[in-house]
């Protein structure tokens, strides 16, 4: 049996904005430092509840095992696409890369490009 779904008014009027492209919400590629000096890379759209919750130890397996310090580095971007891209391109990095990064602030890419 179906059951009628109840949208009210603003979780409609987000709807139909998200539709038409007026989406105000940005995206955050994170890097996060863990204790054994390794970095966590994530894209989310509040990276301050998302550091909670990798706190606490419900954000990712690897955080659970690597406690994460602080969040070293953001970035931020319009749509969840382009978070997730960027995400893939810091992933890429050797640990090196990504340390400069967080240190120097580049926007550093390895020689590979990924579309």
């Amino acid at each position: 049996m179906l059951r009628e779904m109840r949208v009210d008014r603003r979780t409609s009027e987000k709807i139909r904005n998200r539709k038409r492209g007026r989406h105000k919400e940005s995206y955050y590629v994170y890097l996060l430092l863990c204790d054994d000096g390794s970095y966590y890379t994530g894209y989310t759209n509040d990276v301050a509840s998302r550091f909670e919750r990798h706190m606490k130890g419900r954000g990712a397996r690897y955080t659970r095992m690597h406690i994460p310090k602080r969040v070293a580095y953001v970035e931020e971007f319009k749509t969840r696409g382009a978070a997730a891209r960027r995400e893939l391109q810091i992933k890429c990095l050797s640990h090196r890369g990504k340390h400069e990064l967080v240190t120097n602030g580049r926007r550093t890419t390895n020689r590979t490009t990924i579309k």
